[in-house]
């Protein structure tokens, strides 16, 4: 069974940085794409970040410049580093594994973690 666990998170102020982490278990992590999606009140769920099993990376027009996701396969774990926060940020974040190699929609991923919540304060 494929589990996604994330950490991070929490109250900013805006223009602060923080990371937002996500340990894999359960599966051979490295094969599939890994993506960072975000879902804020009243919103849909918009791609944050995504990574291809190669690594090859692909940002969101919103976090262009101030966000970058990293992979490390040996601790199983893909985060998410947040700079230059501002409150349109503030969102419920998601890690999420791709069904495949790669994907831009929620739908192209199957697991997904617990989510974590990024507040973000003017």
């Amino acid at each position: 069974q494929v589990q996604l666990v994330q950490s991070g998170g929490g109250l900013v102020q805006a223009g602060e940085s923080l990371r937002l982490s996500c340990e894999a278990s359960g599966s051979t992590f490295g094969v599939t794409a890994m993506g960072w999606f975000r879902q804020a009140p009243g919103k849909q769920r918009e791609l944050v970040a995504i990574q291809s099993n190669n690594g090859e990376t692909t940002v969101g027009e919103s976090a262009k410049g101030r966000f970058a996701i990293s992979r490390d396969t040996s601790k199983n774990q893909f985060t998410l580093q947040l700079t230059s926060v501002t409150s349109e940020d503030t969102a419920v974040y998601y890690c999420a594994r791709g069904r495949g190699l790669w994907g831009r929609k929620w739908s192209d991923y199957d697991y997904w973690g617990q989510g974590t919540q990024v507040t973000v304060s003017s």
